[in-house]
């Protein structure tokens, strides 16, 4: 059963619609409509397309009262698990929350697509129902990371989209990565590294150095600035805006930080409860501790956005509870406003260009012509 689209009050403001998966994710629907309604709240433009079974949503929805006018429902029988394969989703996944959450996107009557399911049924399903830019070969998902930079995050990618990447593909994670960081966190110029084991320029494969010439020549061009390689510490500093890597690098990269936050959380809590001495220290630097837990606090930077595909999705964690939902909705309203996947696809169509009349450069594989096939 689907509900038409409503029209709220001050609808003659524009309005941007959001397309949301509310089945697949650990905390079930009801962490995702509590979201909903945190993000509706801070957004008066935004509406919201929600896939899945209509018998559990149906009540969730009628309980918030400051939903009404504000979300479709569209029921979808089918789930997506985290156990699923990518391979059998795409065979025999129609009838699932996931695909019809990314179709609304395909058809125009959502701007931007948000999913706390499997990620690589996820990717599997946007890339065949969405299908990639022109001149993308591979897409990747980009993450934020905190960081000391001023705006308090950089730009990581790919964090798991694919495990391979050569030369070519590097340098349009570059590309992308700096629309990315120029439309979401407003860097005009963005300063961009390739995640290397060393920042020397004899450090890594050959096919590295080949992808940091690549990137070289491609900047000035391209709106960004390229800082040669960066190190893994250099990952929350303030020395980069975006970090350019392979998927395979990159989710360990990103799964290793969100365990390191999660342990220096447990032994900060296991210091202040050690006795009734670290208890009244905790105490009396409270209100330094939830200034601390704001700032470290990884729901509120929830989403990994896919780049390089024919509209914008963005992956929640599996685990997010209302606030990370929120922040995922948040960052798919914001894309979508600025037209990312449109500013993307402009530079990479610019980059290919510019790879048709530049000379090879180096001699590996990834040399040449830069143009690449598209699906």
């Amino acid at each position: 059963m689907s509900q038409g689209l409503h029209s709220p009050e001050g609808a003659g403001r524009e309005r941007t619609v959001i397309s949301v998966d509310a089945m697949g994710g650990d905390k079930g629907p009801a962490a995702v409509v509590a979201g909903i309604v945190d993000s509706v709240s801070c957004a008066p433009g935004l509406d919201i397309l929600l896939h899945g079974d209509e018998a559990q949503l149906a009540p969730l929805l009628a309980r918030e009262t400051a939903l009404a006018g504000r979300v479709t429902l569209r029921h979808a029988s089918g789930v997506v698990t985290m156990h699923d394969k990518p391979s059998h989703v795409m065979r025999h996944g129609q009838d699932t929350s996931m695909w019809s959450t990314i179709d609304s996107v395909r058809s125009g009557e959502a701007a931007a697509a948000v999913s706390c399911g499997n990620t690589g049924a996820l990717m599997a399903v946007s890339m065949i129902r969405l299908r990639r830019l022109p001149g993308v070969n591979r897409p990747a998902i980009a993450c934020l990371w905190p960081s000391r930079n001023p705006g308090g995050f950089n730009v990581m990618l790919d964090v798991g989209a694919d495990v391979k990447a050569d030369p070519r593909d590097l340098l349009q994670y570059a590309i992308m990565g700096a629309a990315y960081a120029h439309t979401g966190l407003h860097i005009a110029q963005p300063r961009v590294g390739l995640l290397n084991v060393g920042t020397e320029e004899h450090k890594g494969r050959p096919e590295m150095k080949e992808a940091g010439e690549l990137l070289a020549a491609q900047a000035g061009a391209e709106s960004f600035d390229y800082i040669g390689f960066v190190e893994g510490v250099d990952l929350p500093a303030d020395r980069v805006d975006v970090i350019v890597t392979d998927g395979f690098t990159g989710n360990i990269a990103l799964k290793t930080g969100e365990g390191t936050a999660k342990l220096i959380s447990d032994f900060m809590r296991e210091a202040f409860n050690a006795g009734i001495l670290s208890k009244f220290a905790a105490l009396l630097a409270m209100n330094s501790l939830k200034r601390l837990q704001r700032r470290m606090d990884p729901r509120r930077v929830n989403g990994g956005v896919f780049l390089g595909l024919r509209g914008t999705v963005v992956k929640s964690h599996g685990g997010a509870d209302a606030t990370g939902v929120a922040a995922a909705i948040g960052l798919a309203h914001r894309l979508a406003q600025a037209r990312l996947t449109d500013r993307i696809a402009a530079r990479v169509a610019s980059a290919g260009d510019a790879g048709q009349d530049a000379p090879p450069v180096g001699s590996g594989p990834g040399a040449g012509n830069g143009s690449q096939s598209s699906t």
